[in-house]
Order: structure tokens, then sequence, then C-alpha cells
């Protein structure tokens, strides 16, 4: 499997920006350079705000932030890189002569993608020494965030190259689809090139405007394509008949004058103006920054929703990131032994927005999901972890009592702590807590019951004697302590 260890971004705008975002948040030295006089700027904030996607989007562990390196010449941003990523205005001369530079300082087993979102490959790699490592990387906005790059080779790619990137890709937490034949606009931009201009068509004729339109979008289809896509969506459309089902049913109706497809809009002023008025009113006056993070706490909230979906196992986008996360994991340098003579502090988490109901507060299920990502934290210190549960054992949650005693907001940074009550073969007694991290105030608590499970089985099962052992220590340091306050409370109880 190809690794990488170091990139290079040429250009740094709105998508070279959030490359380099992605790859710094993978633990990638990066070097970017890009000759704009507000460059560290305009990348600072992007990699702000991906940083703040990051921090709501997984609980699991990220690698050592990579070093983001500004860079005076294109020479020395890419001489050292194993991935380097053009991202430079679409234009076909200006790309061109970019790569070749590129080409010509690159190590030889460096891989050199190009984010353009419609030049063909073989035209960008014409006058490189070096075409056979060159590929189309187009990713969309924003890239530190949505997962999916379309990988092109051209005429002189080799499919070795275009095998590395994709196994690169995997590495940064994105789904690398590869083209089978190089086409202007690949295939993610002509969908949305046909939905566009249907989309200004119905602007220009004044059958709704711009936020009506999106709402159309947003609130119907735009959904099933988040994890479904098209031809699947269709497929049960079709009922238990399937796809050719419905192909048979509405196969017909593509002949029918409905749309414009074929007939583009005249984009003149006044067009322009009507469209950039609307969008101004939807706005509703917010920055380009603030749209930026609303999107993006969208999306986690999506991926967050889609990662638990099919029974558990993940769905589309929600998958990746569990498989993401999986690796992320079992990458993770161990952490410090913790202070047994004290609960266990396991968890930091921050309210997001996706985890807040329309008071603004930390939703009912959230507290029930941080509880159990304390417990796994627990079971991961003692060795129960992913390469345990996949071996056929867990910890199941069998009894759980929870106490809600303050609220947590949005934006609030949180940690928790676990106490061991008691422990044998089969079973772990345990009492966490969420605590306010500037206060120390204790916001919930949580006593629960585990059971150690043979899931073949499916039945109760004594846990092997590696992981007692691991047990051992804590629970002989937590017989020490004070029984918590509510041990042992049922529902209803007077306090």
């Amino acid at each position: 499997m190809t690794t990488i260890t170091k990139a290079a971004c040429i250009g740094g705008g709105v998508i070279g920006g959030a490359w380099a975002a992605r790859f710094v948040l993978a633990g990638i030295d990066t070097r970017i350079y890009d000759p704009h006089p507000e460059a560290e700027r305009i990348i600072g904030e992007v990699l702000a705000n991906a940083e703040r996607a990051y921090a709501m989007l997984t609980m699991a562990p990220l690698p050592a932030r990579g070093k983001l390196i500004f860079c005076k010449s294109l020479k020395e941003a890419v001489e050292e890189a194993d991935w380097i990523q053009e991202s430079v205005p679409e234009r076909l001369e200006l790309k061109r002569g970019v790569l070749t530079e590129i080409d010509r300082h690159a190590r030889a087993d460096a891989l050199i993608g190009s984010s353009t979102s419609g030049l063909l490959p073989s035209d960008l790699q014409r006058d490189m020494v070096h075409p056979d490592r060159f590929f189309v990387a187009h990713p969309y906005n924003p890239v530190y965030l949505l997962p999916l790059v379309e990988l092109v080779g051209g005429q002189k790619t080799t499919a070795e190259t275009i095998a590395r990137a994709q196994a690169a890709a995997a590495q940064i937490g994105m789904k690398g689809v590869v083209i089978h034949k190089e086409i202007e606009a690949f295939v993610g931009d002509r969908l949305l090139e046909a939905l566009w201009r249907e989309a200004l068509w119905l602007i220009h004729d004044d059958i709704c405007d711009t936020e009506t339109l999106d709402d159309v979008i947003r609130y119907s289809f735009g959904l099933r394509w988040a994890q479904m896509g098209l031809f699947e969506t269709y497929r049960i459309a079709g009922g238990e008949a399937g796809m050719r089902h419905f192909l048979a049913q509405f196969g017909p109706c593509l002949a029918w004058p409905w749309t414009k497809l074929t007939d583009v809009v005249d984009l003149d002023e006044a067009l322009v103006e009507k469209i950039g008025a609307q969008s101004d009113v939807q706005a509703k006056g917010r920055s380009i920054r603030e749209l930026e993070r609303i999107r993006d706490e969208n999306l986690v909230g999506i991926f967050q929703a889609l990662k638990g979906g099919n029974s558990g196992e993940g769905w589309g986008a929600g998958k990746l990131l569990a498989d993401f996360e999986k690796r992320l994991w079992s990458q993770a340098k161990p952490k410090p032994a913790p202070d047994l003579a004290a609960p266990l502090r396991l968890v930091e988490a921050k309210v997001s927005a996706a985890w807040v109901d329309y008071n603004g507060h930390m939703t009912e299920h959230r507290y029930l999901q941080l509880f159990g990502d304390t417990a796994d934290a627990l079971l991961r210190l003692i060795g129960v972890d992913m390469a345990y549960v996949e071996a056929g054992h867990s910890y199941y949650t069998v009894e759980s009592h929870l106490r809600h005693l303050g609220e947590a907001r949005l934006g609030q940074s949180l940690y928790t702590t676990v106490q061991l009550l008691k422990t044998d073969e089969k079973r772990l007694h345990l009492f966490s807590t969420i605590n306010d991290a500037q206060s120390g105030t204790v916001l919930a608590t949580a006593e629960q019951m585990m059971l150690h499970v043979d899931s073949a089985a499916g039945k109760a099962a004594p846990a092997p004697a590696e992981v007692l052992a691991r047990l051992a220590p804590i629970a002989q340091a937590h017989a020490g302590l004070t029984l918590p306050q509510g041990v042992g409370r049922h529902v209803g109880q007077a306090r």
C-alpha cells in the first residue's frame, strides 16, 4: 500500500487550501506554494474550519497534525513530496506549464495529481518528461470533508499510478473512484452541469427563486442521493420488480419536452443580477465563513447518521468514515497510563451543532453516546479493541441508569470519567460522569452493567485471563475509592 508522509499543494485557493487541510489533518507534512499575498491568511482560515469540523466528525484519535509549510518557490514545495496536488486556475496552458515544472523538480516516484474539474489528463501531461505518474484527482468542495475524488488517467498514465493514487486516497479518508475513460468534465461535473443548466432556466423563466430550488433539492432527492446515489434509489422506485420495471415505466418520459438540457440559457446581465439578488436574500446576511461552518456541521451530522445505519455497519459516506476511524484507532499511539488512584479520565468532547436540540442543549441520546464512548475507551484500555471484537468476543451493556444533573450547551467542552465499582470474570459494573471541562461540574452520570459475551455462541462467557489481568489493578485501586453519589439509585427515587 502506498504510504504518504509528505505532500505538496501548488495553489492555495478554495480547493488547494482544502487539500492542504485534508493532508495536514491526516498527519502528513504539507508544503504549499501560492504567490497570492494573502495565501497564509486564507489557508489558515480554511484549516481552522477544517479542524472545527473534524472535532465534530469523529472521536477517533487523529494523528499528530502534520506541519504546514509555506514555500517561496514551486521547486522548494515539491522536491521531497510523495503526493503533489496541483490546484491552479482552470486554464490549460497555465496548468500545463505548472505541471511540467512540477514534473521537472519532483522525485521520480512522486504521484502528481491535478484538481482540474474538466480538462483532459492527456492534454495536461503532454509536455511532461514523466507523464506516467500523472493523473487527475478531481475532488469536491469542501475537500477536507467530502470524501470523493475522481481518479482519471491520461493516455500515458500507468495503471500502477492509478492504483497507488487510490491507495493513497484511502490513507487520508477519501474514496478514490476510477473513471475508466478520460472525458471532459469526467462524471460528477457532467451530472452537475445538466442539473445546473436546468436550474438556470427555471430561475430565468421565473418558475421559482433560488431558495425554492435549493429547498426542492435538500428536502427531497438530495437526502436520497446522500446515501444511495441515483441508480440504487431508482431501483427501489421500481418496487419489487426492480430496475427493469422502473426503466420500462419511466424511460419513455425522457422523450418528453420537459427539460432544456440542450438549450443553453443566456447568462446576460439581467439574469446574473436576478440570481445574485435572490442569492443575497437567501443568505440572510451570513458571511462565506459562516455558511462554510453551517455546511460543515450539516455534513458532519449526515456522516454520523450514516455511520450508524445498516444495522451498525454504516452506509455510504458513513461506512467510509467508520472504516477510516478503524484505521485511526489501530494506528493510534498508546496514551500514557491513567492515574488509577482516581476515576479514569478517558474522553474529551465538544458539543457540536449536530448534538443539540432546538434549545441549543445537548440532546438526550448524545449523553448516552458519550457514556458509550467512555465505556469503549475503558474496554480498549483492557485490550478489548476492534481486533478483539472481530475475533468473536466483547462486552455488552445489559443495564444502564442515567441522571441528568445539568445542561450541556452548544460549543461547551466536556470530559468524562469512569470508576470501576465491581468486576468478576463476566461482569463490569461502572459509574461514569460527564463533566464541564472548565469547572469540573458534573452534568450527568451513568451507572452501567456490562456482560462479557461470546458473540458466536450468543451468550455470556468468562473473559480471558489477559483481559482480567488488565482489569485487576484498576479494580484493586478503585476498590479504595469512595462510592460516587448516585450509585444504586432507581428511576423516580427522591433525592
